[in-house]
Formats: structure tokens, C-alpha cells, sequence
């Protein structure tokens, strides 16, 4: 029987990390070491990276167009469409902010030995120089001109995200409000340059293994098994992010903007926490969430269809904080200082990247590679993180389909919906 991906996914880190770590103690510093790291274990990796990277313009735009043009029904449900985005906002902005005050507090990339924190800055000073377009804008004024591009195609040539982003968004918004045969026409050709882009990531994805063993090979060949102390703080400081928004913020926005009490809440969308922690995709837990959202909250049905399809690919508060969390936590890593300009770009970003991203296991990651570009931080460190990707994606997950669900709960209830008495066992 043919091995699960993430099986394959793990393995091949395990397998990176270890011969990483053996070649670290036995050859450290021998010319062998090195040829093995340039000639073979880095270019495969450098490799895997670009095919990411290849695929984050056609992602952002088409992924982004549709999830704002799938507000298209605004026109006929306009207050739940405009209540549903500004949630959205602002519990992905909650979740992103979260995120980045936890890694600002805990410093999970810290603490390596001197002389390995002097080879990493020297990297990413090498690294951060060759990417002259993600330097941080010096003023308000200078990021707010530098959001609309003068050439999207230029942007886009240029890696400018959020000019790219921007564009993305006035093109959803343009299709939304435009009604014509030809522009219908137009949606299905971006949903399928979705479509082909979905595909293409997921070919990628059936190599990350090799990927991930090469990047995790050439990562602690260099550092040692110190790296891999930083890496179990960085996933516990992820959990810890998911679970206070999962349990703080989504009880007290249910609780006080949807006049349901928390436990109700949970104990009726188990079934759909689970089925999104097993599938790690939001996608694919659709049905499910739909389901109990009728059958156990008793949401009416025209606003929890509404709200958890446009959910399941804009409202993912779990990706963002994950997003967020990744790219400081690689900064801190590699001794990349991100001033609070920055930080406030890495927070745009995420917040967008959390509608932008695809609703399937590791969507997330051409969006954290092209941000660790932007802000100057090697892209070399998401193979780090690819190696524990699988779990900390079925949390996130089940995180966001609980978003997805509290949104309904709190729109239905702005529409003058009553939770009903009775209990939803």
C-alpha cells in the first residue's frame, strides 16, 4: 500500500534532520561535507523552493479574485455578505496579531550558540540583499502610494505582493459589481487558472518529501541538533496561538456577538473539528460543517451556506497566525531584525494571505515562502518547518472551520436570529 503523503512528508524530514545532524558531528567542517551541501543537498532544495515560489502570482490573484468576486451574491444578501468580510478582518487581524506578540514575548528563534547565529545573520544578510523590492517602506504615506501599482505586471515581475494583492482585490471587486455575460466568462477562466495552479501546487507538494529531506540536510549539517530545539519551541508557541484564539477569542465573540454559550458551541461542531483535523482541509470539511451548523446550532440555512462557502476559502484564522508566527520566528532564527514597519507588513500580508490561501493541506505554503522573501528572511528556513508542517496544518485547520462556524453564528445573530432554548446534545 502506497504511503500517505505526510507519512512520506515526516519521514523525509526525519531523514534530513538526522543525516543532517550525523554529518554535522562526524564531518563538520571536511571538504566531503561541504561538496555534499552544494553540490547536491542545496540545489535539490533550492529547487523545490522556486517551483513554490513559481506558483504564488497565479495563486494570490486567482485565489484572491474569487474569494472576494464569491461575494457576488452582496447585491442580494448585501448585509450578510459586508458583515461576513468585516468579521473576517477582524478576527483574522485578532488571530495574525496574536500571533506575532506571542513570538515578539517568547522568542522561540532565540537561543542558538554564538557562532551559529553569526553564520545565519551572514546568510540573510546575503540573502536580504539580493531582494532590494521587499525593503520596508520608510513612512505611512510611502507604503500607503506604494499599495497601488502604476504596472501590475511590473508588480508582479518585481515580487511586489501587496501592489499584486491590491490589484487582486479591485479585480474581485470589479467582477462582483460587474454583471455582464463577458465578465462571467472571465471568472471561469480565473477560477480555472485556480484550478490549474491547485493542481500544479499539488505535484509539488507529492515531491516536498525530497524537498524537505534536502533542506532539512543542509540546515542541520551547518547548525547541529540546536537547531531542533528551536524548532519544538516554535510549534509549541504555534499551538499555544491556536488554542487562545480557539478557546478566548471565538468563545467570547460567540458567547457576546452571538448569544450562544461556548460549550454549546463546541460540543455542537465536534463533528466538524474533527473531520477538519483529520483532512487537514477546509474544503473538504464542507459538507460536514454545513451539516452541524444546521442540524446542531440551527443556524438558518440561506446565511450558514453562504457564510461557511465563503469561509472556507477567506476565513482562515488559523493559517494567518501560522503565517505570521513562521516568518518571525524564521527572522528571529536567522537573526533578521523586523522592525514594527515590517512586522505591521507582515500582518498585511498574513491577514490577505488568509484569504488568499487555498482551503487544502499545505495551501499555506507558496504564501509563507513569498513572504519570508519580501522581508528579507532566507526562504531556505521554511524547510524547518516543513518537516511538522502536517500536524500543525490539521490544527490550523480545525481552526478555521471553527471560525467559519462562530462567523455564522455571529452573522445569523446580527440578523436577528435567536439561538434556540433546547440543548444540541
Amino acid at each position: 500500500m502506497r504511503m500517505a503523503l505526510h507519512t512520506r512528508m515526516l519521514l523525509g524530514g526525519a531523514l534530513g534532520a538526522v543525516g543532517g545532524v550525523l554529518a554535522h558531528l562526524t564531518l563538520r567542517g571536511s571538504p566531503l561535507l561541504d561538496a555534499v551541501v552544494r553540490y547536491a543537498t542545496q540545489p535539490v532544495g533550492q529547487i523545490f523552493l522556486r517551483l513554490l515560489f513559481m506558483l504564488v502570482i497565479p495563486l494570490i490573484f486567482s485565489a484572491l479574485v474569487m474569494g472576494v468576486a464569491g461575494l457576488g451574491d452582496l447585491r442580494r444578501l448585501g448585509r450578510i455578505g459586508l458583515k461576513t468580510l468585516a468579521y473576517t478582518v477582524v478576527v483574522s487581524s485578532l488571530a495574525v496579531i496574536l500571533g506575532v506578540l506571542l513570538v515578539n514575548l517568547l522568542h522561540p528563534g532565540e537561543g542558538l550558540p554564538p557562532a551559529q547565529r553569526a553564520a545565519l545573520t551572514e546568510s540573510a544578510a546575503e540573502r536580504a540583499a539580493t531582494l532590494a523590492t521587499a525593503a520596508a517602506p520608510r513612512t505611512g504615506i510611502e507604503f500607503l502610494v506604494r499599495l497601488v501599482p502604476d504596472n501590475p505586471l511590473r508588480a508582479a515581475a518585481e515580487g511586489d505582493m501587496l501592489a499584486v494583492m491590491f490589484f487582486s482585490l479591485l479585480a474581485g471587486i470589479g467582477l462582483t459589481l460587474t454583471t455582464t455575460d463577458a465578465s462571467r466568462r472571465l471568472l471561469e477562466v480565473i477560477e480555472g487558472l485556480y484550478d490549474l495552479t491547485m493542481t500544479l501546487i499539488q505535484m509539488v507538494i507529492a515531491v516536498a518529501p525530497i524537498g524537505v529531506a534536502a533542506l532539512l540536510f543542509t540546515v542541520t549539517a551547518q547548525l547541529g541538533y540546536s537547531v531542533l530545539v528551536q524548532l519544538a519551541r516554535y510549534v509549541g508557541v504555534v499551538l499555544l496561538g491556536l488554542v487562545l484564539h480557539q478557546f478566548v477569542v471565538y468563545s467570547l465573540s460567540v458567547k457576546l456577538l452571538g448569544g450562544m454559550s461556548p460549550v454549546r458551541f463546541f460540543r455542537g461542531i465536534s463533528d466538524a473539528m474533527l473531520t477538519a483535523f483529520s483532512t487537514s482541509s477546509s474544503s473538504a470539511t464542507l459538507p460536514t460543517a454545513l451539516k452541524v451548523a444546521e442540524e446542531n446550532l440551527h443556524l438558518p440555512s440561506h446565511i450558514s451556506r453562504f457564510v461557511l462557502t465563503v469561509g472556507s476559502t477567506a476565513n482562515q484564522n488559523g493559517t494567518a497566525l501560522f503565517e505570521g508566527v513562521t516568518v518571525l520566528f524564521l527572522a528571529q532564527l536567522y537573526g533578521v531584525h523586523l522592525t514594527l514597519g515590517s512586522q505591521a507588513i507582515v500582518v498585511a500580508l498574513c491577514i490577505l494571505g488568509g484569504i488568499g490561501t487555498a482551503g487544502v493541506p499545505a495551501g499555506s505554503l507558496p504564501v509563507v515562502a513569498m513572504i519570508l522573501g519580501m522581508v528579507g528572511v532566507p526562504v531556505e528556513g521554511i524547510g524547518l518547518v516543513l518537516g511538522v508542517d502536517r500536524f500543525l496544518d490539521m490544527c490550523r485547520t480545525t481552526l478555521n472551520v471553527s471560525g467559519d462556524l462562530a462567523a455564522a453564528v455571529v452573522v445569523a445573530r446580527s440578523e436577528s436570529w435567536t439561538p434556540p432554548a433546547q440543548s444540541t446534545g
